[in-house]
């Protein structure tokens, strides 16, 4: 049976009156990769930032584990839950390791060293994202994909039950867009992920939620969701789907716009 993570019940946003999401609803499972798409401004960062526990929905609930998020502390929701944004703000000048080793903050008393097992999850979490020559590099020299491979570093030494990625492969080229996704796939834990690709979405996801006009369009796995008809109504573009040999995942080929 799956078990079900992290849920969304009748989300809904607005900002400066103009309604964002309206009765957007979802569940997240256990060990599962969810990708949210949909076109630009179609609320995709705004939901992921209220799952996530960054926002307070206008409408609407987010559980975690069966929980109100509202309910549960910070701290907690910070063991337990990892954000991975698009911008992410370092102020200080700081190294890749140190950045990452922010990931154990929530594991941590005040001003308490880091043990050995954070220095565990540290290393591993460097490892995994392919960080480790570069963890005495200063954050402020690194490349868009670099830094985006140590904010993915720092969420996963937080070792998390869920994680929540705005857009992870932007700034990466190709070979680390599917590393990264890869990665992800591959991780026992729950992944909800916002992804501009349709065919990294189609390959990488085991879920995948439709955004469109505010509300929840459709949520299923990939061959279901991404038919011809719905990129045509939600994207404007006809397309061809069909299953790629090499993968078997859905392959979508860009016609025209409409």
């Amino acid at each position: 049976m799956t078990t079900t993570v992290l849920s969304a019940r009748d989300i809904a946003w607005s900002v400066g009156g103009t309604r964002i999401l309206e009765r957007v609803s979802l569940d997240a499972y256990a060990g599962r990769v969810l990708g949210i798409i949909g076109p630009n401004g179609a609320g995709k960062t705004s939901l992921l930032r209220i799952l996530a526990g960054l926002r307070r929905p206008e409408a609407g609930s987010v559980r975690i584990g069966g929980v109100d998020l509202g309910r549960v502390r910070r701290r907690e929701v910070a063991r337990r839950l990892a954000i991975v944004e698009q911008s992410p703000e370092v102020h200080a000048d700081i190294s890749v390791e140190e950045t990452v080793a922010l990931g154990r903050t929530p594991h941590r008393t005040a001003f308490a060293p880091l043990d050995g097992r954070d220095r565990e999850a540290i290393e591993s979490a460097l490892a995994l994202t392919g960080m480790g020559l570069l963890r005495s590099r200063s954050w402020q020299t690194l490349s868009g994909g670099e830094q985006q491979r140590v904010q993915l570093a720092r969420a996963l030494a937080q070792e998390p039950d869920v994680i929540v990625l705005d857009e992870p492969t932007n700034h990466l080229d190709i070979r680390y867009q599917l590393d990264v996704l890869a990665l992800l796939r591959s991780l026992d834990v729950t992944v909800v992920t916002a992804l501009h690709d349709l065919n990294l979405a189609a390959r990488y996801c085991d879920q995948i939620a439709v955004l469109h006009d505010g509300g929840l369009r459709a949520i299923g796995m990939p061959e279901a969701v991404l038919s011809p008809e719905l990129i045509r109504s939600v994207y404007g573009v006809e397309a061809v789907v069909e299953h790629s040999p090499h993968t078997g995942s859905p392959l979508i080929t860009y016609v025209r716009t409409v």
